[in-house]
């Protein structure tokens, strides 16, 4: 059951072909940290494009609780009225995240190195998450952090009164870890530096560039380093978001597993730390093409279209490939259910701890759906059936998790028989727009009722 509500039972069945344009929101991970660095600067920020999901607009009211001004007009234009670096003031209230674990964490990091106290808390899904990967690193620059076993919300963060600058090797890839730590620098004396073995999304070094901190990155032989010079005075940005490669994921899945389709996603980020699923896709004989490549505010963006790919086949996924594709490993299982042979996919322990265990989620719905799925820590294989072959049938358990729940939608529309998820309501964090955006397209997704 969702923690936003009553839950919602969907269910999606082959139709026609999809077709058509698929106008997806605006990117998630860049929504959530515009609003932050807009918030840590001096003067207004203004952002066009936000996506307006559950998890952006919390992150949006926790910038109002530590002091900043937020306000929308009726065209859809963001302004944020920044406190500058240092700025936060101490919030009132517990600040709820909802579902959202980027949002929590990076607000973590933001205000982890100033002289104030906050409670942070989530939904049902986001407290079982595990939050020692940020608040160890915070510790380093003076930050203390209690909260429930195993390090998990609610958890009330004490902010360093006087910070020091800290260098800090990332043990996983994490571009939330990451994020955090570099948030953190920006009121800390002196340098921060982070090391990543393993590059991630690159979002929030280019968007501190953007609003004017000191940030440097260069390669060397312990990785990826990103150092950063704190105390700085941001400057205010007028941001246009591009539209999220990770909810564009969905459409594109579905014209090619559903024949005949034909659908031009447009203005997708592809970012090279996320267009990792793109580019597997295509490795796997997909009919999808970039077009109007181009860049807008330091992001390259491109026209996606995706057209039915009856003869795709399993591939293994290069491990260093994970970093750049995370959150698209549920609907890519989709997709390699319906290729000819096994797509293997490997170093993806990460996805044991996002909203659910994203694995076993995938291997138990899909096994009921007919499809072969062998597991490990850090590794699964799909065993695909072919173009037409998934039986499907079943009724999958969505977690409470937006992802797997729109996976096993997208699974629905090419399968023999209609598939069904549990409760679709938790969507709405990421993509509101989804079942309006599909039905647009030809797809039949419906709510069952309870």
């Amino acid at each position: 059951m969702s923690a936003h509500g009553t839950p919602i039972p969907m269910s999606a069945k082959a139709a026609g072909p999809l077709s058509g344009v698929a106008e997806v929101p605006g990117d998630k991970s860049i929504s959530h940290r515009a609003l932050i660095l807009g918030a840590m600067a001096v003067g207004e920020t203004r952002i066009t494009g936000l996506l307006e999901g559950e998890d952006v607009l919390d992150t949006a009211k926790a910038m109002r609780a530590f002091g900043a001004g937020v306000t929308r007009d009726d065209d859809g234009t963001w302004h944020v009225h920044g406190v500058g670096v240092g700025g936060f003031a101490e919030p009132d209230q517990v600040i709820d995240c909802g579902n959202s674990g980027t949002g929590v964490r990076l607000i973590m990091g933001a205000m982890a190195t100033s002289p104030i106290t906050a409670t942070f808390t989530g939904d049902a899904s986001l407290t079982k998450r595990p939050m020692a990967r940020v608040t160890d690193p915070l510790a380093l620059f003076g930050a203390q952090a209690v909260g429930r076993a195993g390090g998990r919300l609610p958890m009330t963060m004490v902010g360093a009164a006087d910070p020091v600058p800290v260098r800090y090797t990332v043990p996983v890839p994490s571009a939330q870890v990451k994020s955090a730590v570099l948030l953190a620098g920006l009121n800390a004396p002196g340098q921060t530096v982070v090391i990543e073995k393993e590059a991630t999304r690159d979002h929030t070094e280019r968007m501190l560039a953007g609003f004017g901190a000191e940030v440097t990155t260069e390669q060397s032989e312990e990785g990826r380093v990103i150092t950063l010079t704190g105390q700085p005075e941001l400057e205010p940005q007028t941001i246009a978001v591009p539209r999220d490669p990770s909810s564009a994921a969905f459409p594109v899945c579905a014209a090619l597993i559903v024949p005949g389709s034909d659908v031009l996603v447009p203005g997708i980020g592809l970012n090279p730390t996320r267009a990792g699923l793109f580019t597997t896709l295509r490795e796997m004989g997909a009919d999808l093409t970039y077009e109007n490549e181009r860049e807008e505010g330091g992001e390259p963006v491109a026209d996606l279209r995706a057209r039915y790919s009856p003869d795709m086949k399993g591939i293994a996924v290069p491990p260093e490939r994970a970093a750049s594709m995370i959150d698209e490993y549920p609907v890519l299982a989709v997709v390699a259910a319906c290729a000819n042979g096994k797509t293997l996919m490997t170093g993806v322990r990460e996805l044991r701890v996002k909203e659910s265990d994203r694995i076993d989620a995938m291997a138990v719905g899909l096994r009921a759906c007919g499809v072969s799925v062998e597991e490990g820590e850090d590794w699964w294989e799909v065993t695909g059936l072919g173009a037409g072959n998934v039986p499907g049938g079943a009724r999958c358990a969505s977690h409470l998790d937006h992802r797997i729940a729109m996976s096993f939608l997208v699974l629905g529309l090419a399968a023999q028989s209609p598939v069904s998820v549990d409760d679709g309501s938790p969507i709405a964090t990421s993509f509101p727009v989804f079942e309006p955006l599909m039905a647009a397209l030809g797809a039949k997704i419906e709510r069952t009722g309870a």
